[in-house]
Order: C-alpha cells, then sequence, then structure tokens
C-alpha cells in the first residue's frame, strides 16, 4: 500500500504562521499578534514570538515599529521585484 505525500503533512513552521496571520489581517500590535496565533490553537510565549519576529526582521520579512511603551507594531514588508 503505498501513501500519496499529498495524504502527509507535518507540522507547520512558527515563522510561516505568523507571516501568515499578518498577511491576513494586516499591521497588528505584538499583543494582538500573540492573541491571533494562540486562537490558532498554537502553543507559543510572548519570548517565543519576539525570537520569531527578530529572525523575520533580519531577514527582511516583517517591519517592527515601536507605537508606544510596551506597543510594538509588527507589519510585512513590500518584496521588489527585481527586472
Amino acid at each position: 500500500m503505498l501513501l500519496s505525500l499529498s495524504r502527509i503533512w507535518g507540522p507547520k513552521p512558527l515563522q510561516l504562521t505568523v507571516l501568515d496571520v499578518i498577511d491576513r489581517k494586516g499591521p497588528l500590535t505584538d499583543d494582538e499578534l500573540l492573541k491571533e496565533i494562540r486562537n490558532g490553537k498554537e502553543d507559543l510565549s510572548f519570548r517565543e514570538l519576539n525570537g520569531i519576529l527578530m529572525k523575520l526582521e533580519v531577514n527582511g520579512f516583517v517591519r517592527v515599529s515601536r507605537q508606544m511603551k510596551g506597543k510594538r507594531r509588527v507589519e510585512l514588508v513590500e518584496q521588489r521585484t527585481q527586472k
């Protein structure tokens, strides 16, 4: 009995989950983003989210800016296409 690859799935990386949420909802605060991810049944701490956001920002996928004390805005960076 052979299984097709379309029937086999693995866990989705949290970086992709974060990018998907920001893509669907638009710019969010870090608290709103964490709440949305936790609503998707993902077990994620605020510390883990900060690590993921730092990696995504260093790689140029998101921009994190400070709104006020204790609040940060997270948004996708628009990808430029090269001609």
